[in-house]
């Protein structure tokens, strides 16, 4: 066996290439994968923004996700009675209720002077002593926990508030409230839990005489982080990711700006009928940037094309940017930020092209709307970049599923026709537009058969699914490259995409993160046309709970990543090809396979272009552990090679509160060979000195 190393190693070298020893962990026998990485074979730079996030003022992303306000429906949307059912719908997982204390009859909703919405909880004590609660608090013993009300009541009033977490008296903390006015006053308080507990109350009640009103509540963990939980804070800062796209989604197109900013009590709760569900505007503008000076990320604002208008869009980018001395820019110091934000990224709507979007229209119109926003917001700020909302062909033609609506035309949409509607921005909008917006989510349940012009129901191996999302990442390059064939002017300016909305198959456990390291892999060697991407949601970064949380498996890949993956990637070539899925190119495949030629491991090679160190990495989606051999054409590498491995023992595994550290990211030094053996299911990277 020594002997045929020897005549292997000596063969590469004729070739200009560098054999590798062996790993005393490498099987015997010669793998069948081969890669050969080729350092002098540089892509397009790789962007910091690829490693980026997608937000939305949606599920739990925020509110009781990493905004560390307790309490749900803190300025009563809904009514405070004792029914089962909430009118109009609210589809959040995580919804607590206020509930009369006393005579359900003893609490009434005021909505004639309500102090912020349309209405506010008027509490009459005739009946004795009465007011409202709300349960399902966690808390932690030893903790202490902030809050606040406003209210206003007559004299004869005596009004508290309590946190209880037990029976009887040593169960609660009690706090008086004095100088009770028939004027809305804010009153502070802050208890201490004496207790673990996963259905704590907070209870706001009167004895007495007369009545008194409740404006809103608000309770969070006296350690928050300028309104933020601590512990997400510390997780989002320490993995890195680099941008951070916000207000999102489909909220979006129904969502007015004005109402998140200024004082969070009088914001207004608005009701979201993109996802049936309230939007306490608790997390407004301040709040974002405030959130990316935390973590450290690059702010990515989005206006409102559905609903909204470009006059407001242009007063949001003053806002935001605009100098002390602007109408806006004066607001905002008033609201206690009197230095400008300096935003340079906005996107320009989002998901225009779908009948599903608020104040969808036709490509004709939505261009000339686009042209007025743009006009609109660069006249206010002419450094800002804009990103167009733009579907590209395979984009617009995977949407055109039953679920979505009936086909108006033959699949693959026509580059250029109506139905495109990213070539019909570039063609009618291309002044007002610096990057283009596209977004990835691919159907992992079938594929489209062009012979009969139907999607065929296909479950997919998981060896296969994962590549349904490195597919869709490779034929949105594919179709910028002809858009720039067919428009000679986006040639010369050259609009790179802004994937700022993706999604990995959703396996269990581990799976999930396996996906994801593939389609970043893909977006690395299209880095040329791939400038920003946005994973959906920046939620599966973590694991949590209401008092705790961990860095997911998700989480410590990106972390991996960012901090040691080059930004130049280099080519790889290899000699077993990726396998061809079923399905129609432009439409849900792409023209030339997504992928490594490395099946089954998906491998990328990068060179980080300060230190000159180079990095391959490998994503094994099989239940077998994959052995390949590595080879390096135009330099040697060291012998000793610096390996981060994410290894679980089981596909399933994932980090949970309760044990954290199933899966972390373990590192060691190795003398690998040329035969590099992978574990099963894992993403491992290998950093070379090339000397």
């Amino acid at each position: 066996m020594k002997h045929r190393l020897l005549i292997c190693c000596l063969a590469a070298l004729a070739l200009g290439q560098v054999c590798i020893p062996l790993t005393a962990s490498a099987k015997d026998n010669a793998p069948k994968i081969e890669a050969t990485v080729h350092l002098d074979q540089e892509g397009a730079p790789i962007h910091p923004f690829v490693h980026g996030m997608f937000t939305e003022l949606l599920s739990n992303m925020f509110e009781n996700g990493i905004w560390a306000e307790m309490l749900s429906d803190r300025k009563f949307f809904y009514p405070v009675d004792n029914s089962e059912a909430l009118f109009p719908e609210n589809t959040k997982r995580h919804q607590l209720r206020w509930r009369p204390v006393g005579p359900e009859s003893s609490v009434q909703m005021d909505t004639r002077d309500p102090y912020v919405g349309k209405q506010a909880p008027l509490v009459s004590l005739e009946s004795g002593k009465a007011g409202i609660r709300q349960s399902g608090l966690w808390l932690q013993k030893g903790r202490s926990y902030t809050g606040r009300v406003v209210l206003k009541g007559d004299a004869s009033a005596k009004i508290s508030v309590s946190l209880v977490w037990a029976a009887g008296t040593s169960g609660r903390q009690t706090v008086v409230l004095d100088g009770i006015t028939n004027k809305y006053k804010k009153y502070y308080f802050t208890f201490t839990a004496g207790a673990d507990v996963q259905d704590a109350l907070l209870e706001i009640v009167g004895e007495g005489s007369g009545s008194f009103e409740i404006g809103a509540v608000s309770l969070m963990p006296a350690d928050n982080v300028e309104g933020f939980r601590a512990d997400m804070v510390s997780i989002l800062k320490e993995i890195g990711a680099t941008i951070y796209r916000w207000p999102g989604g489909n909220f979006l197109s129904g969502y007015e700006w004005r109402d998140g900013i200024g004082d969070p009590d009088q914001r207004p709760p608005r009701y979201d009928y993109a996802w049936d569900t309230v939007e306490s505007n608790d997390m407004g503008t301040d709040e974002y940037m405030t959130w990316c000076r935390l973590i450290g990320c690059e702010p990515f604002l989005v206006v409102n094309t559905g609903f909204g208008d470009a006059y407001s869009a242009g007063q949001w980018v003053e806002y935001v940017n605009g100098s002390e001395n602007s109408p806006m820019g004066s607001l905002r110091a008033k609201n206690g930020h009197p230095a400008p934000y300096g935003v340079i990224y906005w996107g320009v709507g989002n998901e225009a092209y779908g009948e599903w979007q608020l104040g969808h229209m036709s490509s004709k119109h939505y261009i000339w709307k686009h042209n007025y926003f743009g006009e609109e917001m660069l006249s206010k700020d002419p450094g800002i970049k804009l990103i167009g909302s733009g579907a590209s062909v395979p984009e617009q033609s995977s949407q055109y599923r039953n679920y979505r609506r009936p086909y108006q035309t033959s699949l693959p949409v026509p580059f250029l026709s109506d139905f495109d509607w990213t070539g019909q921005l570039l063609k009618g909008s291309l002044e007002y537009i610096d990057y283009m917006s596209d977004h990835i989510y691919p159907n992992y349940n079938g594929y489209f058969d062009g012979a009969t012009e139907s999607w065929v129901q296909h479950p997919y191996e998981f060896i296969d699914q994962i590549r349904v999302t490195s597919n869709r990442v490779k034929n949105s390059a594919e179709a910028m490259d002809k858009y720039e064939e067919l428009i000679p002017a986006l040639k010369e300016k050259h609009v790179p995409y802004w994937i700022d909305e993706w999604a990995p198959p959703r396996g269990r456990g581990f799976a999930s993160t396996i996906g994801v390291a593939a389609t970043l892999h893909e977006m690395y060697r299209n880095s040329y046309y791939v400038m920003m991407a946005g994973l959906t949601s920046f939620a599966s970064l973590y694991t949590y709970n209401d008092v705790t949380a961990t860095i997911s498996a998700t989480g410590l890949l990106f972390k991996l990543y960012i901090e040691h993956q080059g930004d130049i990637p280099l080519g790889l070539t290899g000699n077993s090809p990726t396998q061809t899925l079923p399905g129609t190119p432009f439409v849900d495949i792409p023209v030339e396979p997504s992928g490594s030629p490395t099946y089954p491991l998906d491998i990328v090679a990068t060179k980080d272009s300060k230190s000159g160190k180079v990095m391959v990495s490998v994503a094994n989606p099989t239940e077998e552990q994959q052995s390949f051999a590595l080879r390096f054409d135009g330099g040697k590498p060291d012998s000793k090679v610096s390996v981060y491995a994410l290894e679980p023992l089981l596909m399933a595994d994932q980090n949970t509160v309760d044990n954290p550290d199933l899966i972390t990211v373990k590192t060691r030094t190795e003398k690998l060979g040329t035969n590099i053996t992978v574990p099963a299911h894992s993403v491992i990277m290998y950093e070379f000195t090339i000397k």
